[in-house]
């Protein structure tokens, strides 16, 4: 039931942002998951994930018991949804970050410049307001174009590994932990592989398992 409303939620709120260069985050589920993080009181020595679908519609505190790790996951979300909504984050000084974000920016056609200025804001706002954050930027993960359920997300691998390169740069200058999670996912021909999805973007049990196990070492 969970995956399916977040299934659901991608496809109504991914289906808004078909407007070129727009930078398009608020809608009706942003501001309700938004309100119910800014309604929870902060634990000590948490450690956040923080991105869009892709992080949302896993249980992070199942995967990894114990009660430090938030899910701080908006399906349809962006950078600079992000960005705008960081205020919670910080104000939980969180021990550590995982941040995945911006699929969604590409599908939006919002430019690479753009999205790394939006990212590099994140980083900026972490570091000033909540330095004792350990921070961590994963790539972004690999699409399959034999499925169009996301057609948006689709045809553009290319600039998904620009953006991960550019993103690995921004995680050197910013003396943040870069984990590559893109070749991992991967089938033979390059694609999102089948056994990780089921409609070419977001991800099934085995690709939250496979995940999990390769920021394991990392989440302590």
């Amino acid at each position: 039931m969970f995956k399916s409303l977040c299934f659901f939620f991608s496809t109504v709120f991914l289906g808004l942002f078909a407007q070129e260069n727009k930078q398009v985050f608020h809608n009706y589920f942003y501001d309700q998951r938004r309100s119910f993080f800014e309604s929870m009181p902060a634990g000590k020595n948490e450690i956040i994930l923080l991105g869009d679908s892709i992080t949302n519609c896993a249980n992070w505190d199942e995967i990894f018991s114990g009660g430090k790790v938030k899910n701080r996951g908006i399906s349809g979300d962006i950078t600079l949804g992000v960005l705008d909504r960081m205020d919670e984050i910080v104000r939980r000084k969180p021990k550590k970050i995982f941040i995945l974000i911006g699929i969604n920016d590409i599908a939006q056609k919002i430019s690479t410049k753009t999205i790394l200025k939006n990212y590099q804001n994140i980083l900026s706002k972490l570091k000033s307001d909540s330095p004792g954050t350990i921070i961590y930027i994963q790539s972004i993960l690999p699409t399959n174009d034999e499925f169009d359920t996301f057609k948006n997300h689709q045809g553009k691998m290319e600039t998904i590994k620009e953006v991960n390169i550019e993103l690995e740069k921004l995680a050197k200058e910013n003396k943040a932990e870069f984990i590559n999670l893109f070749p991992h996912f991967l089938d033979q021909n390059g694609k999102l592989s089948k056994s990780y999805t089921n409609d070419g973007l977001h991800l099934l049990g085995p690709g939250y398992m496979l995940w999990a196990s390769i920021i394991k070492k990392y989440i302590g």
